[in-house]
């Protein structure tokens, strides 16, 4: 695909937002912080992955990120091949158009913000719960969680129009600081483990396989999304050609090594047996503030504490919270730059496609985004919905789900990309091979997360039905149906916003 080496006014077609993000200004460690900040290293191993062993069951965890990486990896090498070619804030979307067409596109636009909406508004929920306890515990400050979910909220909404680079550096901070604390809690079980010592049951793949594998994986994969963001800031990257395609097998390979290695030590830690034990949980006191029911988010606090002191434990504790914060502020900024790529190509009003003239942040798209937190997140304060079990719960895995479904439609999409530009000089493997393998991967995995979906719901692998299990994936899939419905909509009643849809960014056309 050729690509201009310059661009003027009269060669560059009018696009209807006309804004531009900030250029230049990531390397290929921000996007790392960006990618690795936003699978939230404390929250998946504390929160996500503790949870995963007692609601599936299974002792198998980390064998699971060992495959999972080899598929998203496998799934990058062709994501990575494409990024040399396309420099766009629409990522899957973008890439969507270029491979399979501009109807397909405009449905996977809408799967996309159907999907980090749900990710970040149900962190949200996690977030008022864990930093509500942290201020009532050491500071002596009670309020509600939604409180604070409005206090982040506010914070959020501010970073979000500020420098992207700025948002970067606090993710940076945040980031390094989580990951010291998880790998001190390694260390710590490595020398002092749980009553059962150092086992390797979580590496052995018939267990891993043996119970609610589709539940676990899409658990495993939740802990995962965020890898495939680097792509939505290539027109801000310093080189997108390079640096996305860098970026993202990193995140990948931090992300699978990191989680594989914590969630087993993190069971070890009290014993394999014990994590997945509902019982055994409330018998070590590992349960909600009430005493009420098992609690495996307070597992690798306690374990830690009993053998790390007090002050680790109070770290760690604020740090859980602040670790939710860097994983909805990264969502945030995924959220608006999609809105950013839509409004600017007309699928959207073109007033998403503004940004601000000082920072270059999508301020629009940013303000729309913290909008729409609020009244979700409002309506679940409204309604009494518990904020872990039903607005963390229900839309993270919705959120997952999506994905999913994104990585393996883009997994086409790449294919079919560099098929039609058989002239480009780009191997078999990566723009084939590595991609289809990926691409039926994913729908598996998706398959089987599906058939689950009702233990994700519901918590529990033998519950009956629930409507939500129903009325969810409808929300994701029917997001869909409306992004085609809208983009054959766009090709008959507006010709000429359709034909700009997936058309090279002004980066793309200055030869960035």
């Amino acid at each position: 695909m050729s690509i201009a080496e310059t661009s003027s006014s009269a060669a560059t077609p009018a696009q209807p937002g006309g804004g531009r993000l900030h250029r230049r200004s990531l390397g290929t460690w921000d996007l790392v912080f960006f990618i690795v900040a936003a699978s939230a290293p404390l929250t998946a191993v504390a929160g996500g992955q503790a949870a995963t062993y007692l609601v599936t069951g299974n002792m198998g965890i980390p064998f699971l990120f060992i495959p999972l990486a080899a598929v998203l990896g496998t799934f990058a090498v062709g994501y990575a091949a494409m990024s040399h070619y396309v420099a766009d804030a629409g990522a899957f979307y973008t890439y969507v158009a270029r491979g399979l067409g501009r109807i397909p596109a405009v449905g996977a636009a809408f799967v996309a913000l159907v999907s980090y909406n749900a990710m970040q508004m149900g962190i949200y929920g996690l977030f008022g719960v864990a930093f509500g306890a942290f201020m009532a515990d050491k500071v002596g400050i009670t309020m509600e969680w939604y409180w604070w979910c409005l206090v982040g909220g506010g914070i959020v909404a501010v970073l979000g129009v500020l420098q992207v680079d700025l948002n970067a550096r606090v993710l940076a901070v945040l980031l390094i600081l989580e990951v010291v604390v998880v790998a001190i809690f390694d260390f710590a079980i490595l020398a002092d483990p749980g009553p059962q010592g150092l086992t390797f049951e979580g590496f052995n793949p018939s267990t891993a396989t043996g119970t609610a594998l589709g539940a676990a994986l899409t658990f495993c994969v939740a802990s995962f999304v965020g890898f495939e963001s680097a792509a939505i800031y290539s027109e801000e990257c310093k080189d997108p050609k390079k640096t996305v395609a860098r970026a993202t097998l990193i995140g990948v390979a931090i992300i699978a090594g990191f989680y594989a290695i914590s969630s087993w030590l993190l069971a070890d830690s009290i014993g394999p047996d014990n994590i997945v034990n509902p019982e055994a949980l409330m018998r070590l006191g590992f349960t909600t503030p009430d005493g009420a029911a098992p609690d495996p988010t307070t597992v690798l606090i306690g374990a830690g504490t009993d053998r790390l002191g007090a002050f680790w434990g109070d770290s760690a504790q604020l740090l859980f919270a602040t670790s939710l914060f860097a994983a909805v502020l990264a969502f945030h900024n995924a959220v608006a730059r999609y809105f950013f790529a839509l409004g600017r190509e007309g699928v959207f009003p073109s007033v998403f496609a503004r940004v601000s003239g000082r920072t270059g942040a999508p301020y629009a798209g940013s303000i729309a985004q913290s909008a729409l937190a609020l009244i979700v997140v409002g309506w679940f304060a409204i309604a009494g919905k518990d904020p872990v079990l039903h607005l963390f719960t229900w839309l993270t895995n919705l959120g997952a789900l999506g994905v999913l479904l994104l990585m393996a439609v883009t997994s086409f999409a790449v294919v079919a990309f560099f098929v039609k530009r058989s002239e480009l000089d780009v191997s078999v493997w990566r723009s084939r091979v590595a991609p289809g393998v990926a691409g039926v991967l994913l729908v598996v995995i998706l398959i089987l997360g599906l058939s689950n979906f009702n233990v994700l719901i519901t918590s529990a692998i033998d519950a009956p039905t629930d409507d939500m299990t129903i009325v969810l994936p409808a929300i994701l899939f029917g997001g869909g149906l409306l992004g085609l419905l809208v983009g054959a909509w766009l090709k008959s009643a507006k010709p000429q916003v359709y034909a700009q849809i997936g058309e090279p960014s002004p980066e793309e056309r200055q030869g960035s």
